[in-house]
């Protein structure tokens, strides 16, 4: 399968963004889809994923203001960005992987789309 992100931008704080991911070669049925971002100077960090068996994962940093979802129709997952702070600012990459939904263990990557946040 391969990826393609999308989305990025400059935002306010408090602001929001959606980002998507349009997958050619496979379906969302098919691979959980994990969103992940790296911020300069900083290693990777899980964002969120979906998956089999429907469950959404997200990281701490995230939780209560990001969403992540999957349009099967269009091939494309998304992962809706609100409230979002300065500490938000990174690139940021979708991934999938076959099995089960999960933090790790992603096979394919996209590449990567930057999200700048302005205080």
């Amino acid at each position: 399968v391969q990826l393609q992100a999308s989305g990025g931008g400059l935002v306010q704080a408090a602001g929001s963004l959606r980002l998507s991911c349009a997958a050619s070669g496979g379906t969302f049925r098919d691979y959980a889809l994990g969103w992940f971002r790296q911020a300069p100077g900083k290693e990777r960090e899980f964002v969120a994923a979906l998956g089999w068996p429907s469950a959404n994962l997200y990281g701490d940093s995230v939780k209560g203001r990001f969403a992540i979802s999957t349009d099967n129709a269009k091939n494309t997952g998304y992962l809706q960005m609100n409230s979002l702070k300065p500490e938000d600012t990174a690139v940021y990459y979708c991934a999938a992987k076959t099995g089960l939904v999960a933090m790790n263990g992603y096979q394919y990557w996209g590449q990567g789309t930057l999200v700048t946040v302005s205080s």
